[in-house]
């Protein structure tokens, strides 16, 4: 017999709880590189808490920690969590939560007896934040998108991801066996620190993601001459900082004027970088980023423009080279719904709004439907020792994804049956 699903206010979460993990999560360190020391005694801190709350944990080849609670029915699980590892310096919140409030919305549904129709796996993704390998490594390897070039790539020291896999309990030989089948998971939830400030300025408690930001990368070097500073006339000059620094504006006004949610040059490189010689040369990135695949490249055609009207005027040249864009991920409709009606239903106020920044969820879009839920971040600030949620929002976060969680678990059969 299918079991009733509780209602929003019988199943409340935790909040003394829930910060208690983050705080104890905290103190294995501010920087948790992926397949570090430090984050080795932050995995085995999770995976002591998802086994107190009844979890079944393993650890699969590509290093990603599962926790599973069976469910009545042999069914596609219910799916949720983030990562633990951080960028160097980092903060207490970013994937952090997902992860706790994952193992806290067990918790709850433990203590009150409940048992789901589904499974629910809580999935701790290995090295999400790409800061010594590239990114979503756990997640891509769930999708098949992690192969032997990727294996064989060496950081710093000269250790491989293969032998960095196999430092936290994976096993890179057996690689294909962390690839996951389409139906395996019915969907992916992801509770997240929003990471900017829209949430915080509005005073909304709850952000509901539309999807996942498209990126498109373009790398742009000009060519000017390098002259005496104090010999070269100034209408004789080929200045490529200067150029470049025109430029430079022009993204930033591409993004200002609504060509595209955001678009940053954050990479720069002067040459000779000498305080008495005009620069011959500078390389720099262009980063554009939207939901929209046509904005991004209506974007970049208009840099495109800008950068030969600039090159005319200042007599250098500029060449684009286009890096392999990074897709939108649009989140599922019905599961935005979901989180929408769960919000509703607890009383919180929410917005949509679009990620800017990856996250694992992207990866998981190729497996299952997915939805996002976000809570504000203090000041807009994220990857920084600063970086802070307060518990209240942690805790309103985490009850969103609980609601969700069962709302999808009794509804999720008939909606699954019919089209989005």
């Amino acid at each position: 017999m299918t079991p009733v699903r509780p209602s929003a206010l019988q199943l409340r979460i935790d909040g003394a709880s829930l910060d208690r993990r983050i705080q104890l999560m905290s103190h294995t360190g501010p920087t948790r590189l992926a397949y570090s020391e430090e984050d080795v005694r932050g995995r085995a801190v999770a995976i002591d808490m998802m086994r107190e709350v009844g979890l079944r944990v393993s650890i699969d080849a590509a290093g990603n920690i599962v926790g599973r609670r069976p469910g009545h029915e042999q069914l596609p699980s219910l799916a949720c969590g983030s990562h633990l590892d951080t960028v160097r310096n980092g903060g207490n919140y970013d994937g952090i939560l997902g992860v706790m409030a994952a193992i806290e919305c067990v918790a709850t549904l433990q203590e009150a007896g409940h048992k789901t129709v589904h499974p629910i796996e809580v999935i701790v993704f290995a090295n999400e934040e790409g800061q010594r390998f590239g990114a979503l490594c756990g997640s891509r390897a769930m999708v098949g998108a992690l192969g032997a070039d990727d294996l064989a790539h060496a950081d710093e020291t000269g250790r491989t991801l293969a032998e960095a896999i196999q430092s936290v309990g994976g096993n890179p030989a057996q690689l294909p066996a962390a690839v996951r089948k389409t139906g395996d998971i019915a969907v992916f939830v992801e509770l997240h620190i929003e990471q900017g400030g829209t949430l915080e300025q509005a005073r909304v408690p709850i952000g509901i993601v539309k999807g996942i930001s498209g990126i498109s990368y373009t790398d742009v070097r000009i060519f000017g001459s390098a002259n005496h500073s104090g010999t070269t006339a100034m209408e004789l000059r080929k200045d490529a900082l200067a150029g470049a620094a025109e430029l430079v504006l022009c993204v930033q006004r591409a993004a200002l004027d609504k060509r595209c949610q955001v678009a940053t040059v954050g990479q720069l490189v002067v040459v000779p970088n000498s305080t008495n010689i005009i620069p011959g040369n500078v390389t720099l990135t262009i980063e554009v980023r939207d939901l929209d695949r046509k904005k991004t490249m209506a974007t970049m055609k208009h840099l495109h423009e800008r950068a030969q009207e600039i090159a005319l005027r200042s007599g250098v040249q500029i060449e684009f080279s286009a890096r392999t864009p990074i897709d939108s991920v649009p989140c599922s409709s019905l599961v935005r719904k979901t989180i929408e009606q769960s919000c509703v239903d607890l009383g919180f106020e929410f917005q949509t709004l679009p990620s800017g920044a990856g996250h694992d969820a992207q990866m998981m879009a190729k497996l299952a439907p997915i939805g996002m839920i976000f809570v504000p971040s203090m000041g807009g600030i994220s990857h920084s020792p600063r970086e802070f949620t307060s518990s209240e929002d942690c805790a309103r976060g985490a009850q969103v994804l609980l609601e969700s969680i069962l709302r999808l678990d009794e509804a999720l059969p008939e909606l699954m049956g019919a089209a989005e």
